[in-house]
C-alpha cells in the first residue's frame, strides 16, 4: 500500500494524475495529506501550487530521502512522517486546514524489484513483504500458520480459487524444505497446471502482500480517520490497484453519500446524515494512451468523494462490512 507500480524503475508517473487535476476543485489554500508518498509524484504536482502544503507520510522508510529533497526543496510547505495511514490521528496538524487526503494504493517498480522486500513472485530468496513498520514477514506466515488460516489468506485475501490445494502442499513440505520465494512459485505452478492470462503466483502473493501488511485494516482506518480531520468541503482521492480494495472505498463512500433512513418512526436526530458527495459514480479509468504509456496503470481505478458536512463525528458500517477481512489479518496475532 505505497507508490504506484510503474514501468520504468528510472521514471515516476503517478497514476491517473491528469484526472485528477481535472476532477479536483480549484484549491486556493490549505494542506493536503498524501498518505502514500513514494517516490513523491503527486506531492510534486500539488506543491506546484504556492499556496498549498502537504503532509506525506509513508510506511517505508526508503521514502526518507526523497522526502528530504522535498523539504529542502519546499521548505515550510512540505512535513514528512514515517507513519502507516491508519495513524492519520498522530500528526500534527493544529495548524492545517485538511483540504484533501489522497491514497495511491499500489506498488512502485521500485519496490517491486527491491530483492529485499520480496513483493514479486520474480524475486529470489527469502519471502518477505514488509513495506515498513511490521512486526512480522511472509517468511513467518507461510512457516507458521496452519493449513485453515493459510488457505483463508488466500481465497479471500488473493480471490484464489485453488488457495486449499496450495495451502495444503505447503503444510505438506514445510517442514522438510524452505518455503521460499522460488519454492513458493512451484508449489503454486504445481496446483495450477492451466496456463492464466496473468502468471499463476499473481493472487498468492497479492493476498500475502496484503495480510503482511495488514492493508485491509490500514485502509478501513485510513478512510475513517481521513474522513475526520477533513475540513468541509475538502476531498478524499483514493487510487485502487485490485478489486478488494476498490470494494472497501466504494461501499465507504456510498455508505457515508447516502440519506439511509433506519426508520421512518425514528427522530430525524437518529436519521443518517449524509457525509459526502461523490464526483463520480462509477470509478475513474485510464485513458487508453496513459496505459500505453504504463502498462502497470490497466488495473488502477481512482474514486473521489467531497465532504459536504462540517463534523467529526459519524456513524459507518465499514468495520463490521469488512470484519472477515480483518479478521483474517487478524491470524497475525499468533505469529
Amino acid at each position: 500500500m505505497s507508490a504506484t507500480i510503474i514501468s520504468d524503475p528510472k521514471k515516476h508517473y503517478p497514476v491517473l494524475l491528469d484526472q485528477i487535476k481535472s476532477k479536483v476543485p480549484p484549491l486556493s489554500s490549505g494542506t493536503l495529506i498524501d498518505c502514500t508518498f513514494g517516490n513523491g509524484g503527486y506531492t510534486e504536482e500539488f506543491l506546484k501550487n504556492p499556496n498549498l502544503k502537504v503532509i506525506a507520510l509513508d510506511r517505508d522508510q526508503e521514502t526518507q530521502e526523497t522526502a528530504k529533497k522535498f523539504k529542502e526543496k519546499y521548505k515550510n510547505r512540505f512535513e514528512y512522517y514515517n507513519l502507516c495511514f491508519s495513524e492519520l490521528d498522530k500528526l500534527e496538524i493544529k495548524n492545517h486546514k485538511i483540504v484533501g487526503v489522497l491514497f495511491d494504493l499500489g506498488y512502485s517498480q521500485i519496490q517491486i524489484n527491491n530483492k529485499y522486500k520480496g513483493l514479486s513472485f520474480n524475486s529470489d530468496g527469502e519471502l518477505n513483504m514488509q513495506m515498513g513498520l511490521n512486526k512480522f514477514s511472509a517468511k513467518d506466515a507461510v512457516e507458521k500458520l496452519d493449513q485453515n488460516q493459510l488457505e483463508k489468506i488466500f481465497k479471500f485475501l488473493g480471490e484464489d480459487k485453488d488457495g486449499k490445494k496450495i495451502s495444503k502442499q505447503i503444510v505438506k513440505l514445510r517442514n522438510s524444505k524452505k518455503i521460499d520465494t522460488k519454492e513458493l512459485v512451484r508449489i503454486v505452478d504445481a496446483c495450477k497446471p492451466m496456463k492464466k492470462k496473468i502468471h499463476k503466483a499473481t493472487k498468492i502473493f497479492q493476498s500475502l502482500r496484503i495480510f503482511v501488511n495488514k492493508e485491509i485494516t490500514e485502509l478501513v482506518n485510513g478512510l475513517i480517520k481521513s474522513t475526520k480531520i477533513l475540513e468541509k468541503n475538502g476531498f478524499i482521492l483514493v487510487v485502487s490497484f485490485n478489486s478488494i480494495e476498490d470494494k472497501i472505498v466504494k461501499y465507504f463512500f456510498n455508505d457515508l453519500s447516502k440519506d439511509q433512513t433506519v426508520s421512518r418512526y425514528l427522530p430525524n436526530k437518529e436519521q443518517k446524515e449524509k457525509i459526502f458527495q461523490l464526483l463520480n459514480k462509477k470509478p475513474i479509468i485510464p485513458s487508453p494512451e496513459e496505459i500505453k504509456k504504463n502498462p502497470a496503470s490497466r488495473s488502477s481505478k481512482l474514486r473521489i468523494a467531497v465532504k459536504i458536512k462540517d463534523t467529526k463525528s459519524f456513524k459507518t458500517t465499514i468495520k463490521e462490512k469488512f470484519k472477515y477481512l480483518t479478521e483474517i489479518e487478524d491470524f497475525s496475532e499468533n505469529l
